[in-house]
């Protein structure tokens, strides 16, 4: 039997092309890297361990536990980075969620030294002062600093509690989220006020605050979205608020899965009238025989004008003509007599008294306190393939609309929305509009905050109304709309993304909707119907 020492003796005498085994990188036993059994010892020994720092990282490297490009990478590092790396992996605690909420935290402030700067830095109360003086984007950024200076402190104090929860986005709010699909983005809208969210959120910030790089797309009319939409052209619209309902029905088009995401805007409609009416219309019956402009067949526009004018005996479809005309156009075609009203956005409204061509008869407030008008809205299939992208950008949107529903910020999204690439209108026109301060072209002048909101809940009860009208209608029948169309809102997804932003949210998803002539119960929806035809004949 042939010893240990023989046996080593046969091995060392081995070679081949390479050279002898001497030279070639063994494992070490102790730590299974690749050195010898026997430099590990010396180097753990204490009478060998190299008392310089450099010295002993160069053993290290000798050893094979650092690759060259690994100290090239360190020397690279800044001290800002270093503390960033080392503070994420204390705070960690070892879990990567912790980790990425920690880190997403940080990428919100701008850096660790921003958080901690702006929160507890001895120059925070000047820094508080400049930024008023700047600009309320500058004071937003400074407060938020300060909230994530103050929630990385807590993360650094909690290290025995329990784990941070899953976020399903795979960041916090306001974070990027390196989960997200896709992020640079399409996005159609229309050049109206009611699309105010979705257009702000550029200018002012929300999508990049959310990870997301959106270019805004400027349609005119809403059958050209409808179409771009089918054709997959687009990520994500801005729409009416019925047209996911009609598009998924098949209503106008080819079906095709619409969801509705979050409301847009409510309220912030109206009836214009031109001026030679003025003196001669001051019911519903009063606009017998008249062309009426509406924006599309499946808009609240179109629903809540013949709803209007059925109260006063009028038959939408044979006691005035209904002429489906772009947003845009409207302004034109009343000047030159070709249509005597419409019912559209509030800018449009407004602007036929600043341009003396028409007057307000009507807000639509007055007739549907705190309706929808439009909604952001993607595809089902989209939403299908890119589930944390949809996410990241509603809940930007619906970040932009909880900003919108402050009236303090209101003449601010004004001047960030009036510009050539947005909506393209006079600035008195988008304040008047934005703040409720206007005048009617009759002589009279109003303060209605609410005359335009921006609460991006979207209540199911909405859906339930304008199903009972596309039936009353005759645009569909009931038999073919299971459940009033309540499945097309996502309430509950609309829910917990506002919840995620901080922002109160209702737990009910339907409500009692107050109606001038008769509130709508959704829960006797076929009762209301009936009662409408019966009382108005139509």
């Amino acid at each position: 039997m042939k010893s240990v020492t023989d046996q080593f003796r046969q091995w060392n005498s081995l070679s081949c092309q390479y050279g002898g085994t001497s030279t070639m990188p063994t494992r070490c036993v102790v730590c299974g890297s690749y050195h010898s059994t026997q430099d590990h010892w010396r180097l753990m020994a204490e009478s060998e361990m190299p008392q310089n720092p450099a010295d002993l990282i160069d053993d290290l490297a000798k050893m094979r536990f650092y690759k060259p490009e690994a100290i090239e990478t360190a020397d690279a590092i800044s001290q800002a980075e270093l503390r960033t790396a080392l503070f994420v992996s204390k705070v960690g605690k070892g879990s990567p969620k912790r980790e990425r909420l920690v880190r997403d935290l940080i990428d919100l402030a701008g850096g660790l030294d921003q958080a901690f700067g702006a929160a507890f830095g001895p120059k925070a109360g000047e820094f508080f002062s400049d930024a008023q003086r700047i600009s309320q984007v500058t004071r937003r950024k400074f407060l938020q600093n300060i909230a994530v200076g103050a929630a990385l402190v807590t993360l650094a104090n909690c290290a025995d509690s329990a784990e941070v929860a899953d976020d399903p986005q795979g960041s916090v709010a306001g974070a990027p989220a390196g989960s997200l699909e896709k992020t640079s983005l399409k996005l159609a809208f229309l050049p109206i006020t009611c699309a105010t969210p979705i257009i702000m959120s550029q200018p002012l910030g929300f999508y990049e605050k959310h990870g997301l790089d959106v270019e805004l797309m400027k349609y005119a009319s809403w059958s050209v979205v409808r179409d771009a939409a089918i054709a997959g052209e687009l990520d994500a619209y801005h729409m009416l608020a019925p047209m996911p309902i009609a598009m998924s029905l098949g209503l106008g088009s080819t079906p095709f899965s619409i969801k509705l995401a979050s409301i847009e805007n409510n309220n912030g409609q109206g009836i214009a009238v031109a001026n030679k009416h003025l003196g001669n219309v001051n019911g519903p019956a009063d606009f017998k025989g008249m062309t009426i402009g509406i924006p599309y067949d499946y808009s609240n526009h179109n629903l809540l004008l013949r709803y209007y004018l059925a109260t006063g005996g009028l038959d939408p479809d044979n006691d005035v003509k209904l002429l489906i005309l772009p947003p845009p156009d409207a302004i034109a075609k009343m000047s030159t007599g070709q249509i005597d009203a419409f019912i559209l956005p509030d800018n449009f409204t407004q602007r036929v008294v600043q341009d003396d061509i028409g007057f307000i008869h009507i807000l639509t407030k007055d007739l549907w306190q705190g309706h929808p008008c439009c909604a952001f809205v993607a595809a089902q299939n989209w939403i299908d393939e890119h589930p944390n992208t949809f996410r990241a950008l509603n809940k930007a949107i619906i970040d932009g609309a909880t900003y919108a529903n402050n009236p303090a910020n209101r003449k601010e999204i004004a001047a960030a929305i009036a510009p050539r690439e947005y909506l393209n209108q006079p600035l008195p026109v988008l304040e008047a509009v934005m703040t409720g301060q206007f005048e009617d072209g009759q002589g009279n002048t109003f303060d209605i905050p609410d005359r335009i909101y921006f609460d991006p809940y979207p209540w199911k009860s909405f859906a339930s109304w304008i199903t009972t009208q596309l039936v009353r209608w005759d645009y569909t029948s009931a038999d073919k709309i299971a459940d009033g169309g309540r499945e097309f809102f996502l309430t509950d997804l609309a829910r917990e993304l506002a919840l995620e932003l901080g922002v109160d949210s209702p737990e009910e998803i339907s409500r009692i909707e107050k109606m001038k002539f008769g509130d709508f119960d959704p829960d006797k929806a076929d009762e209301y119907l009936k009662e409408q035809v019966d009382k108005f004949g139509v």
